[in-house]
């Protein structure tokens, strides 16, 4: 296994110990902090791995795969929390999580055909600001300037995140034509 598909690997692994220090005592800004530094290691490991496997051609269907997927697990899990502890109104997280599982499908019928979906601008700025907003309202507890800061981050990301399924869909419509 490379570089890149252990730091998606150490990704998926820290999930679990982001949510048991963000919800074990969620009062606790201490337990906040240990959560916003677990929650910001994993998504530099984001950035990293992909950097890494692109400039040492160390792209793999592993991480092709797995990437993705880890991304989708770290903040989908995040924002699962953030509802759980009212800093995030549950039906923004239903429409994020709802375009991940459209987009999964759509890679899947497209995988099924021989047809790679890569990832758009859209989709990497729409991750960027949702690990912004997560970041911002894990330790927002009690600050007004921070909860502000993290509801308009939580629109662009939502924003984003209607834009980039649009686009995912205008472009690559012709793979739901195939099924027909």
């Amino acid at each position: 296994m490379n570089l890149p598909n252990k730091l998606t690997v150490f990704r998926v692994i820290l999930i679990p110990f982001f949510v048991i220090a963000l919800l074990i005592a969620p009062d606790n800004f201490t337990n906040r902090v240990v959560a916003e530094v677990i929650f910001i290691v994993a998504s530099l490991t984001d950035m990293l791995d992909g950097k890494i496997a692109r400039k040492y051609n160390l792209v793999t269907n592993f991480g092709k795969f797995m990437d993705p997927l880890a991304d989708k697990l770290l903040v989908c899990s995040a924002m699962i929390c953030l509802v759980s502890l009212n800093q995030l109104p549950a039906w923004v997280c239903i429409v994020i999580i709802a375009r991940e599982f459209i987009i999964s499908g759509f890679r899947l019928i497209a995988s099924d055909n021989g047809i790679v979906i890569a990832a758009s601008y859209w989709g990497k700025f729409k991750t960027v600001f949702q690990m912004l907003m997560v970041i911002v309202m894990i330790i927002a507890i009690n600050n007004p300037v921070l909860t502000l800061i993290g509801e308009i981050l939580m629109w662009i990301a939502l924003v984003l995140t209607i834009v980039s399924l649009i686009d995912y869909i205008a472009k690559n419509k012709d793979v739901l034509k195939e099924q027909n």
